[in-house]
């Protein structure tokens, strides 16, 4: 029989709100000061995408955006603000379905999701004029504070950068990792023995979405104003990872 595993996940206290240009590795290393914690080897750093965009001004002023045709039919059946869906389409390599206040696609990023992962809430000044994307590269966004906060304090740590992300099959949301530093996407669990000794044979776990997940829990959705978690005690086989490992390959992908 195993021993007990232990995994906590804290919600740091002190996060401002995040503008164009901040320093987020300071925002984090404040955080841990204000909840009385320190970096150790092996933790990971969960971000909102939200303070990711921002500080990387990701935020975009629909007064400036001119809809193209396409745009506005599109716009059409979906219900939507056709500057909004300008940006859908430049942020997207395809449309996949769209339907009253929801156009699916495939993201530039290579997943897939609604309205390109744009977002209108929690943005901050400027209302409904003004929404926000996602990071240009969220891989490259974890592997750049990672490599500050060894700088700064030494522990090598993981970084990873969630969003709320629907699925095909089942609904509402959940934590989604879109971009990852120092931990594995995928964790291949294959030839390891089952409780009786059998190699698994096709268990590959979504090691970075399952912890996205969790942490989303304590971060909430709406006013809570908590976009950074530490995550002590996740169980994964160090190595370098990317967000890509988690895409299935549309070739393989039946909900497509």
């Amino acid at each position: 029989m195993s021993g007990s595993a232990t995994l906590t996940l804290t919600a740091l206290a002190g996060v401002p709100n995040v503008t164009d240009g901040d320093n987020l590795v300071a925002i984090i290393l404040s955080a841990l000061e204000a909840s009385a914690l320190t970096l150790q080897t092996g933790d990971v750093v969960v971000l909102a995408q939200k303070i990711v965009s921002k500080s990387e001004g990701r935020t975009v002023d629909l007064a400036t955006i001119e809809p193209s045709d396409r745009a506005r039919e599109l716009a059409a059946v979906s219900d939507k603000d056709p500057r909004v869906v300008e940006l859908i389409l430049r942020e997207s390599t395809e449309v996949l379905r769209s339907r009253p206040g929801a156009i699916i696609v495939a993201h530039r990023l290579g997943f897939v999701c609604a309205n390109a992962g744009i977002d209108q809430s929690n943005v901050g000044a400027g209302g409904d004029d003004r929404v926000l994307l996602l990071p240009k590269d969220p891989d490259a966004s974890s592997a750049a504070i990672r490599r500050e906060l060894k700088r700064r304090t030494g522990a090598d740590v993981a970084v990873l950068v969630i969003d709320s992300i629907g699925r095909a099959w089942r609904n509402g949301t959940i934590g989604t990792a879109i971009g990852l530093s120092g931990l594995p996407g995928l964790l291949d669990l294959r030839t390891r023995p089952d409780l009786f000794g059998r190699p698994l044979q096709t268990s590959e776990l979504g090691l970075a979405d399952e912890l996205a997940s969790a942490a989303s829990l304590i971060m909430g959705q709406a006013a809570e104003g908590r976009p950074i978690v530490l995550a002590r005690g996740v169980p994964y086989d160090r190595r370098e990872g990317t967000m890509r490992e988690l895409i299935r390959p549309k070739e393989m992908d039946l909900f497509r």
